[in-house]
């Protein structure tokens, strides 16, 4: 026995070990696989001896080649022979062995049980730890069954260092065995107070990694980890707490409120920036209202990530973020351009009224000093966007936004010249007020055109002089001095200009001569209308010569025109006004879906080819035959070559040598003060720039900041003024209450235009657009197809118009004198102090609001989608003035419910929302009640009861639109929505929240798509008899068929596959892809409908929406 160890020993000494392995394969790089070939078969030698310690370093080595990627499957038996060492350094390589090779497909890993068990209940704790990182990494179903409560009985294990492990090794136990969660349970909630901070950490771990899967079972954990996260000191434990109550808190909102304090104080004690980043991501997912994103700011590593917090939060608390505006402002001055972006985008989020010439007299600052056109470019852009947000609702002063406008018109090297040339025309277009200031601005523009296009570097800036002479030409009534401006047009300097800005100005050069004109034939001198004409002969052939097609074009037209004008004028005929009618009339903006309303013409297929199609024979390849000159070859791109780095060498080289006998590149200078120091002289003197205190202008143009002043003087007189009127009506109420009604601090909603806006949302109107007037009139109110809802306000406390009044009730007569009681209640009824009513007359009450509202629904039962209700709180005899709200349908749609394409099971729903009061709307909440086939889309974390805000308000006589997506499972049945919209009123005295009830009809052809489709493919179909059959037939239908047709296409999505006669074949398809055919035939006044649909119940419904059409006709 001695001798077979010696032996044994020996043999050992000539082993080779993993150090000679890994040396070996170093050594032998050239053939490497041969030489690992040759050592797995010493291996597998080795494997067959009797000595585990031999095995032990074949496993060794085995180990390291399947790291290299060698399938070492062969070896599972022998890895568990040596896990079953008794000797621990020899168990731990067997372990690491089948941490690495085992996997649920192991067939040997059954053998391994009884071995684990063994080793978790070993006395050394170095074992049962080494068996417990193992058994981790190749844990199967059937082991984690089989060993669950042996690990459970080691999480009360006297040694730290076994419990966190048998902590930690739960996780994946309840991964593959999720029935041991419920008993083990208990014992890992014991863990979370263990006084050890290792199983602890272990524990949160465990359980934050639990919650992410399903949050909702561990949130009676909350207080347990409360305590945890206001006495801990671990960072990586707070991190993983702060994680797991940022998923638990939407599910209790009670625990935000909580949470707040020892997140903010968490935020400005803590010097862990991952702790930090996490605290403000929890604040931002759980909402909380506390400013914590500016504590970021001042921290220049994570600069960048407390700006994007900080975006987060804006939108959901935006006035937390407001008051830090001077913090983002500093931001600006960062030198990395990201930060600087990154604060350009979160003031666009915190523009107010109040504000807003604030912030953009800032970025102003900011334009004159920024370096880079990128960054500068970015500025303007920002500024723009800023400034024209939301239909211009921030701006109040639109003096103070041309001007702005006029300023970045001095911007050197600018792309983004066309960008300022659309907002001045926009503005001009729109604010009305503003013409006349905007008129004289672009006039001096004018004037002064030599100083936008003196330089090659302001070429993009040049397209402010497009916009400037459309505004003067076709505003020109309002110029002092149209003379002047139309000799500044007239310029040879112009021809410089691109050829689309010259047409511009040759096309409102006309329109000037027509205003100067009429003005001049008013008067005794007839020869200043005769020296017009004469410069217009003189100066337009400058721009007949012009190479540009429009530029020749236009001025030859108005050349010709104004010799013919010029001979009038000889002949003493006064031709102004004829003139002046060439270009009459104002040019109104047009919807961008306008176009799209526009029906297309019967006959016309938009699909077919013009010309022939060329045939498929022809080549490619083919090339005309140049007939009269010998065609050039094309330039084609050079191919890029390789160049050596001597020819680099010696290229940069010469082009230094260029660039230093250039006069005009200019040289950088590493040290410029010592160059002036020592040479010294005249030449020599150094440039320096001076700021100057008023800022160099031109002449005749305002500067922005005096607005600023302006603006601030006409708040306070406007907050004066209503002080005065509050003070005027407390005085005339003297309420008893001795209570005093501060106004408080001045909101948005206060802060009045100077301005008014004309906001553009009206389409071409969709009733009868082809068909006859009459028709659509009587039509109007049966469309199923788009729902027709417009929410609007009246003030009623002018009479009621007959059409307007609602039906008496047949059981009280309407002029019934009220009882002296009832008089006497009716003059002392105030809505402070309400009288108690006994419960006999309270049900009283009831019973007749239940019969008003019955006889208002049969008033409203022409009008499927709409709804109506009245606050009872709102009545004439109180002596207020009161507002209610109808839902009725318009001749012209303002609501639209359409099928998405790209998802079959969603609809968006278009409403315009018109205020035709005098008072303003605001903090409006859209809301629909979620049925089990349709729900609105809220955001994440919102409730199922929880509203939308509309993203805009409503100052009197304006109408936007706000877009609304519904889920909806299935389109085969017609359904209603109930709604509610919540907003406030604003008066001049108080405010008031207001609710409207309204409904949503979603018909089953909304969900219809217009789907061309041709006869073959229409046939085919047909054939195919998947499709289900149904027929309707309607009588007393007096209309042409091709109106017929075209009513049906229009309401119900249809399109027309194929007509002969008093016959025609109509397909359509649905969101979700159903198909519906239609065979339409007219005999008299008889209309027969055939259908075929592979849905029953969608084809049924189909049909009775066609058949509703058509019964009033």
């Amino acid at each position: 026995m001695a001798l077979k160890i010696v032996k044994g020993s020996i043999d050992r000494m000539f082993d080779k070990n993993l150090q000679d392995l890994v040396r070996g394969i170093r050594n032998h790089k050239e053939d490497e696989a041969k030489y690992i070939s040759t050592c797995i078969d010493e291996i597998k030698q080795e494997l067959k001896q009797d000595n585990i310690a031999v095995k032990a370093n074949a496993v060794c080595k085995l180990t390291y080649l399947q790291m290299l990627g060698y399938d070492v499957s062969w070896a599972a038996f022998n890895i568990v022979e040596v896990m079953s060492s008794s000797k621990f350094t020899y168990k731990r390589i067997g372990y690491l062995a089948a941490s690495q090779c085992f996997h649920e497909n192991t067939d040997v890993i059954m053998l391994t049980t009884n071995q684990i068990r063994k080793d978790l209940s070993s006395p050394n704790q170095y074992d049962t730890g080494v068996a417990l990182t193992g058994l981790s990494c190749f844990v199967t179903p059937d082991l984690a069954r089989d060993l669950a409560n042996d690990i459970m009985t080691l999480m009360s294990h006297t040694k730290p260092y076994i419990r966190k492990k048998a902590v930690l090794i739960m996780y994946k136990v309840f991964l593959k065995y999720p029935e041991s969660l419920r008993p083990a349970f208990p014992r890992l909630k014991e863990k979370l107070e263990d006084p050890d901070p290792g199983v602890q950490s272990a524990a949160v771990n465990v359980i934050c990694e639990l919650a992410r899967r399903n949050p909702k079972n561990y949130l009676s954990l909350a207080p347990l980890f409360f305590k945890l996260m206001t006495s801990s000191t671990n960072n990586w434990v707070l991190i993983k707490i702060i994680k797991l109550f940022g998923a638990l808190t939407p599910l209790e909102p009670r625990l935000g409120k909580k949470l707040i304090e020892p997140l903010t104080n968490l935020i400005h004690s803590t010097s862990a920036m991952s702790l930090l980043y996490e605290c403000v991501n929890t604040v931002i997912a759980g909402q909380y209202s506390c400013s914590v994103g500016s504590v970021f700011l001042r921290i220049s590593v994570v600069k960048y990530l407390g700006l994007l917090a900080m975006s987060k939060i804006l939108k959901t608390h935006p006035k937390s973020v407001q008051s830090h505006k001077d913090l983002i402002l500093q931001c600006l001055d960062d030198k990395d351009e990201s930060i600087r972006l990154r604060a350009l985008d979160l003031l666009y989020g915190m523009v107010s009224k109040k504000n807003l010439m604030e912030i953009v007299k800032k970025l102003m600052i900011h334009v004159d000093k920024a370096e880079g056109t990128t960054y500068r470019d970015e500025l303007l852009t920002k500024i723009i966007d800023i400034c024209s947000q939301s239909n211009y609702q921030y701006i109040t002063n639109f003096e103070w936004y041309i001007s702005i406008l006029v300023e970045l018109t001095r911007l050197e090297g600018t792309r983004h010249g066309h960008l300022i040339a659309s907002q001045m025309l926009d503005v001009a277009i729109r604010v009305k007020a503003i013409r006349v200031f905007a008129v004289a601005q672009m006039a001096t523009l004018l004037d002064n055109a030599h100083l936008l296009t003196g330089n090659m570097q302001r070429n993009g800036i040049c397209e402010v002089l497009y916009a400037a002479a459309w505004i003067c030409g076709e505003f020109s009534e309002h110029l002092e001095n149209p003379v002047q401006t139309l000799e500044a047009m007239l310029r040879p300097k112009v021809a410089t200009l691109p050829g689309h800005i010259q047409a511009v100005y040759v096309q409102n050069a006309a329109k000037l001569f027509a205003t100067i004109l009429k003005n001049q034939e008013g008067n005794t001198d007839s020869t200043a209308a005769q020296e017009t004409s004469q410069m217009m002969i003189d100066r337009l052939p400058l721009f007949v010569q012009s190479a540009n097609l429009e530029v020749q074009e236009r001025a030859s037209c108005i050349l010709q025109l104004v010799k013919y004008i010029q001979k009038l004028q000889q002949k003493d005929v006064e031709v102004a006004e004829e003139v002046s009618a060439l270009f009459a009339g104002e040019l109104n903006p047009v919807a961008p879906k306008a176009q799209k309303k526009v029906p297309v013409p019967e006959g016309l297929d938009l699909d077919a080819w013009i010309n022939e199609p060329p045939s498929e024979s022809e080549s490619e390849d083919e090339q005309p035959k140049a007939i009269f000159t010998k065609e050039e070859p094309k330039h084609s791109r050079p191919r890029h070559t390789e160049v050596d780095e001597k020819e680099l060498a010696r290229r940069r080289e010469a082009r230094k040598q260029e660039q230093a006998n250039n006069p005009f590149y200019i040289k950088a200078s590493p040290s410029s003060q010592k160059v002036y120091q020592e040479a010294p002289g005249v030449e020599h003197i150094p440039v320096v720039q001076i700021d100057l205190s008023v800022p160099l202008k031109v002449p005749g143009l305002p500067m922005s900041d005096q607005y600023v002043k302006l603006e601030e003087e006409r708040r306070q007189k406007e907050r004066a003024e209503k002080k005065k009127k509050e003070k005027k009506k407390r005085k005339e109420k003297r309420s008893g209450r001795g209570k005093k009604h501060d106004s408080g601090p001045e909101s948005e909603e206060d802060i009045t235009p100077a301005h008014v806006v004309d906001i553009v949302t009206e389409e071409m109107p969709e009733v009868g657009m082809h068909l006859s007037d009459d028709v659509a009139q009587e039509d109007q109110n049966h469309l199923p197809v788009r729902v027709k809802i417009c929410i609007c306000m009246f003030c009623l406390c002018r009479p009621l118009a007959d059409s307007e009044k609602l039906p008496v009730r047949s059981h009280r007569a309407a002029g019934a004198p009220k009882s002296s009681a009832e008089d006497g209640e009716a003059e002392n009824a105030t809505p402070q102090e309400p009288k108690k009513k006994s419960s006999k007359e309270k049900r009283d009450k009831k019973k007749d609001k239940e019969r008003d509202r019955k006889v208002r629904l049969r008033c409203w039962k022409h009008f499927p989608p709409s709804g109506h209700k009245s606050d009872s709180r709102s009545t004439q005899s109180e002596g207020r003035t009161v507002v209610t709200f109808l839902v009725f349908p318009l001749p012209r749609k303002v609501c639209d419910i359409q099928g998405n394409l790209q998802d079959g099971s969603q609809v968006v729903v278009s409403v315009i929302f018109e205020n035709k009061s005098d008072s303003f709307l605001k903090s409006m909440e859209f809301n629909v009640l979620d049925s089990l086939n349709s729900k609105l889309q809220r955001p994440e974390g919102s409730g199922p009861h929880d509203g939308l805000t509309v993203p805009f308000q409503l100052p009197p006589g304006v109408s936007n639109e706000a877009r609304f997506v519904f889920t909806v499972q299935s389109i085969v049945m017609p359904q209603k929505l109930k709604g509610t919209l919540t907003f406030i009123v604003k008066n001049e005295d108080s405010s008031t929240h207001e609710k409207l009830d309204f409904k949503l009809h979603f018909t089953c052809t909304s969900y219809l798509i217009t789907t061309p489709c041709y006869s073959d493919a229409f046939a085919k179909l047909l054939e195919s008899g998947d499709l289900k059959s149904s027929s309707v037939r309607l009588e007393g239908v007096n209309m042409p068929f091709h109106h017929l047709l075209a009513r049906i296409c229009f309401h119900h999505h249809f399109s027309v596959v194929e007509r002969i006669d008093s016959c025609a074949s109509m397909y359509s398809r649905s969101i979700q892809g159903h198909h519906v055919c239609l065979l339409v035939k007219t005999s008299g006044q008889t209309v027969s409908i055939d259908a075929k649909c592979d849905e029953p119940t969608l084809l049924g419904n189909v049909l009775d929406e066609i058949k509703q059409t058509f019964s009033q006709c």
